[in-house]
């Protein structure tokens, strides 16, 4: 395959991918997020759907003054209505309205679904595909066509499929996507269909697939080696059902596999933003990341087994099929019983100078092992892990002593309980005796230590929670049983930059739990301000 090649990216996260359940996005949301992918170097992003909602109708106009750099905004709708001209269609006029420079029609490619779902003729579905685009192009917009459930009906009819892309592309379409709807196709047969279809056509082809079979990518791939020039997908794969292709790993494959160029580098190469845009997406529709995702996720480049570590060591292509940074991702060493010294020596070694003092490695991994037989896991709280080191080299700053706490919650008739907790703790010789509401348990206690923290302590307000998990570790003890609390924070760094760091804390009781996880989380804080404001 040719090194010069270019695919283009299309992005449908905020149109296909809303159809996903449980993502959902204001229209402040999609306007942030299109200006990421714009960032990317992504070719197309989909707005929406303006034929259907006024949300949509309002990102048009909304992302008209915004003057994105490189990728053009496309409309999407569906063909004209049966037994009404395109130009009198409410889809069309509205479509015509959003003014942007691409529209993207969705047709029916299955004659059995023309005929049983649409109820029209086959004949009379080709007049509307055509129909469609025409119009369009009369108004001068580019048109992409996306041709629904085509490798379905490649497969049993594959003479009509071809008279539906054939009646787009004589209409003036500028690409025909072969869309896998059901996500049900595999990937040779998917290069089958689309090599025929290059061999049929005279326009660019692209390819639309879902992921109900586990295969979107690999079939966006075969689509691509097959002569498709055009990719369609979301970003983090998110979608209906199972979700659409996720353009994530399809983009670092094709530069990194493939060595074909799919981004605009205008403004210098932007792959490595790949894992601050996903993270960025994840975040604005308020979802967890998948940690297991490749190329992005938080576990993609982390090595846990003592031997693997200690081979990364030597030669991190060992254990990584690519560099981290080409995805803006990082190596992560993972502490846990499995590991081994060169794990500590690793996690450890490079701020406190432990490579060589392997008495210290071993007692610090034997703490480890111990605690995590008693249910605690340092994978997500290194904060906590690099407080046990500390401790262990005589580096640790305590910067409270606990005298009581105290937390009640309230529930008064139909209304919300509320929680309330009394914090009295001594800092800095003194007395601290402080109270706050939250709604519940843990937010009202980190509340009152927030309070009884801030006079001696002002950085604290740069540290924030972020995320809180509770996982029962012995789950026959039922009620008794002790409970492992994971704490995810934000700190801010200063010059724009952060850091996102977990702590841990086990015990039977969760509060206790969480207090101490809370407490780890603002020592560690305070000890890296400190650190980094003293003197060198």
């Amino acid at each position: 395959m040719s090194e010069t090649r270019r695919i283009e990216i299309y992005d449908t996260t905020l149109r296909d991918g809303t159809q996903g359940e449980g993502f959902n996005l204001s229209l402040q949301d999609k306007l942030l997020i299109a200006q990421k992918l714009d960032e990317l170097g992504v070719d197309y992003i989909e707005g929406g759907f303006p034929g259907s909602n006024e949300k949509d109708r309002a990102f048009f106009q909304e992302i008209k003054p915004l003057k994105l750099r490189h990728a053009k905004v496309s409309a999407f709708g569906m063909t004209r209505r049966r037994g009404m001209k395109a130009e009198d269609d409410p889809n069309m006029k509205a479509l015509l309205a959003a003014d942007t420079l691409v529209v993207t029609f969705v047709g029916k490619t299955s004659d059995y679904q023309v005929r049983a779902v649409m109820n029209v003729t086959p004949e009379e579905n080709l007049a509307m595909i055509g129909d469609s685009v025409k119009l369009m192009r009369s108004a001068g917009r580019k048109v992409v066509y996306d041709a629904e459930h085509f490798f379905d009906t490649y497969r049993s009819n594959p003479q009509y499929a071809m008279q539906t892309l054939l009646a787009a592309q004589e209409a003036g379409a500028a690409v025909l996507c072969l869309c896998d709807t059901n996500g049900g196709s595999m990937p040779e047969f998917v290069a089958e269909a689309v090599a025929a279809v290059k061999k049929q056509t005279s326009v660019m082809v692209g390819v639309h697939t879902h992921n109900d079979a586990s295969v979107a990518v690999a079939n966006a791939l075969a689509g691509i080696r097959a002569g498709a020039d055009h990719a369609q997908g979301t970003i983090n794969g998110v979608g209906e059902r199972c979700g659409n292709m996720d353009l994530i790993p399809l983009i670092a494959n094709l530069r990194l596999k493939y060595n074909l160029d799919c981004l605009s580098r205008a403004g210098g190469d932007t792959l490595q933003h790949l894992t601050e845009v996903s993270r960025y997406v994840y975040e604005t529709a308020n979802m967890n990341l998948i940690s297991g995702q490749p190329y992005v996720g938080t576990s993609a480049f982390a090595h846990k087994g003592g031997m693997h570590v200690q081979a990364v060591q030597k030669d991190v292509s060992t254990y990584e099929h690519v560099d981290p940074a080409a995805v803006g991702n990082t190596r992560r060493i993972l502490i846990s019983e499995l590991s081994g010294v060169s794990n500590i020596a690793t996690k450890a070694g490079k701020k406190f100078d432990l490579e060589n003092d392997k008495a210290t490695l071993k007692n610090v991994l034997e703490r480890v092992k111990t605690m995590e037989n008693e249910g605690y896991q340092f994978e997500a709280a290194e904060a906590s892990f690099e407080l046990l080191v500390r401790k262990e080299i005589g580096r640790y700053r305590k910067f409270l002593d606990l005298d009581h706490y105290r937390v009640i919650t309230l529930m008064q008739g139909g209304n919300a309980p509320v929680a309330e907790a009394t914090v009295k703790i001594h800092v800095n010789g003194q007395m601290e005796h402080r109270v706050a509401e939250g709604d519940g348990p843990v937010n009202a206690l980190d509340g009152a230590l927030r309070k009884a923290l801030k006079a001696h302590y002002p950085a604290i307000q740069q540290v924030h929670l972020t995320d809180y998990k509770v996982r029962v570790i012995n789950s026959k003890d039922e009620t008794a049983a002790s409970v492992r609390v994971v704490i995810e924070c934000k700190r801010d760094c200063g010059e724009g930059k952060r850091e996102i760091f977990g702590t841990i804390g086990v015990n039977t009781n969760i509060i206790a739990a969480s207090w101490q996880a809370l407490v780890d989380a603002y020592e560690y804080h305070l000890i890296q301000v400190e650190e980094t404001e003293a003197p060198k």
